[in-house]
């Protein structure tokens, strides 16, 4: 099933209700997939060999953005800080077909690599080797071959990807597997096409990682039979200081936006899995402007911007590196800064300094 096509959420995955009985057969079918394919992993049928070096894996169990790029990027900054080599791979959602690998830097093109790829290697400064194609496998292979000094993979999504062989840290492993929740929970609580979940909410995982307001789903109460049990740690965010797009040296702080304009001279727009997120950063950071929400991935023109009518428009950094050409001294991009914290961070070394138990094995 084509996850493209529900790029943006529709309204009955929140809740159940009469269109989300109807399609929950489909869902059944869906969910009967999902067991023969993990079945098949499970016999060791057709696995490919493991990777010679640890892979940390930061994915979701609903479709759509949760917020798991910007955790690669504190993830690798925080592993090259305590000592590792990080490397970074990713399926490039949004890209051009791809027939190899390719390696991204912080000036490729984002139509052709991917947006999510060109923001991790802007924010990273071109310090930490990123590789993109669909196959995962392949990535790795070609990211290890043109940089041997890597010691860590980090997976921007994957947890679907059955061709990335993984030893879990569950299982006694030194692999990882990180499910990223957001504020948005599990919705109804069903799989595609009824409901948002690629699989079923008891998934297993080593971690949750949780970002954006967590509360109890007040219909279902999923949130306690959710975290049973489970390894969860908070991911702390906040919005950085605003810079002008067409001169990234130009700032000013959400305070003197918020004295400068008034709310219907203000307009935000993101392109993103979850875009209310955004605007609500925005509203406690004292901004209250109209907002635009597409979907995730969607690309800019001139036209796009011309046609809105403010005097400042707020972007997230994931759109900006699709509007390099566009010159309009309006548009203020606003990073997003994510804190890892200690005690994740012990726990992650504590898996990673693990011996490989592929050594023993294979």
């Amino acid at each position: 099933m084509s996850l493209s096509f529900f790029r943006k959420a529709p309204q009955f995955w929140e809740r159940r209700g009469p269109t989300s009985i109807a399609l929950w057969p489909l869902s059944w079918i869906y969910g009967l997939v999902l067991r023969t394919n993990k079945l098949i992993q499970d016999l060791g049928i057709g696995k490919e060999k493991a990777a010679p070096v640890p892979i940390i894996i930061i994915g979701n169990i609903r479709v759509g953005g949760t917020g798991k790029t910007p955790i690669v990027i504190a993830l690798a900054e925080r592993l090259s800080q305590l000592g590792w080599r990080p490397g970074i791979i990713s399926r490039a959602y949004g890209s051009q077909a791809l027939t190899t690998p390719q390696q991204v830097s912080s000036d490729s093109d984002p139509s052709r690599v991917g947006d999510e790829p060109v923001l991790i290697a802007k924010r990273t400064h071109d310090q930490i080797p990123i590789w993109v194609f669909p196959k995962r496998s392949l990535s790795i292979r070609a990211l290890l071959k043109h940089a041997p000094e890597v010691n860590v993979i980090i997976s921007d999504d994957g947890l679907q990807h059955k061709g990335l062989v993984r030893w879990p840290a569950r299982e006694g492993g030194r692999d990882i597997e990180f499910v990223v929740r957001d504020a948005r929970g599990e919705g109804n609580g069903f799989l595609l096409p009824a409901g948002p979940l690629r699989e079923p909410a008891t998934r297993e995982r080593d971690a949750t990682l949780l970002t954006g307001k967590q509360e109890p789903n007040k219909i279902y109460g999923l949130l306690d039979e959710y975290f049973l049990g489970r390894r969860a740690f908070p991911i702390i965010s906040e919005l950085g200081t605003p810079y002008q797009l067409i001169d990234p040296s130009n700032m000013q702080t959400m305070e003197s936006i918020a004295n400068t304009y008034l709310p219907m001279q203000i307009t935000a727009v993101a392109a993103l899995g979850n875009p209310q997120g955004f605007f609500d950063d925005l509203l406690e950071n004292g901004i209250a402007a109209k907002c635009i929400p597409l979907p995730d991935h969607a690309t800019y023109t001139p036209e796009f911007f011309e046609s809105i009518h403010a005097d400042c428009i707020l972007i997230t950094e994931k759109d900006a590196v699709k509007c390099a050409a566009i010159q309009d001294e309006r548009i203020w991009v606003v990073p997003m800064n994510l804190r890892i914290s200690d005690d994740l961070a012990d726990w992650l070394q504590s898996i990673l300094q693990r011996p490989d138990p592929n050594r023993y094995t294979l």
